[in-house]
């Protein structure tokens, strides 16, 4: 039996490992913008308001509204790698899916709430522990556990 790149099998084995990188390069990309997303919240809360509390409040603005774009991009990214990834692993009717879908919708419109009132800490707190129950249940179709 042939085995080469010429051969049918071969050109078969090359097709489904640049298939299989292709997923493995969206889910780093996918994991990647939810670290930025979620490890820059945990940032913000733990180190750079309580510095910058009853200080300087044009620093705190200006780097909350710099970490408002990155955030912006990283839920882009996520929505842009997780929807071709849900279609890829057939998803879409898996409950914890939909429970984690349903979080994203939670998310993103908490995102606008906050965009148009950044000073409600409410908001704040409900987008941090929204981003942690995603990342949970993420976590959990990853391993299989769905």
């Amino acid at each position: 039996m042939e085995r080469g790149p010429g051969c049918a099998l071969g050109a078969r084995r090359y097709a489904t490992a640049s298939v299989d990188k292709v997923w493995f390069v969206a889910r780093w990309l996918h994991v990647l913008a939810a670290m930025f997303f979620l490890g820059g919240q945990l940032m913000l809360a733990a180190v750079i308001v309580p510095v910058l509390r009853g200080g300087d409040r044009v620093a705190l603005r200006a780097i909350a509204r710099r970490f408002g774009i990155g955030t912006l991009i990283a839920f882009a990214l996520l929505v842009a790698t997780g929807i071709p990834m849900a279609f890829h692993l057939s998803l879409w009717g898996n409950a914890t899916f939909q429970a984690k879908l349903g979080l994203v919708v939670l998310l993103a419109a908490l995102i606008f709430a906050h965009m148009r009132k950044p000073e409600a800490h409410a908001i704040d707190a409900a987008v941090f522990l929204a981003s942690l129950a995603i990342v949970w249940l993420g976590l959990y179709l990853a391993n299989g556990w769905s």
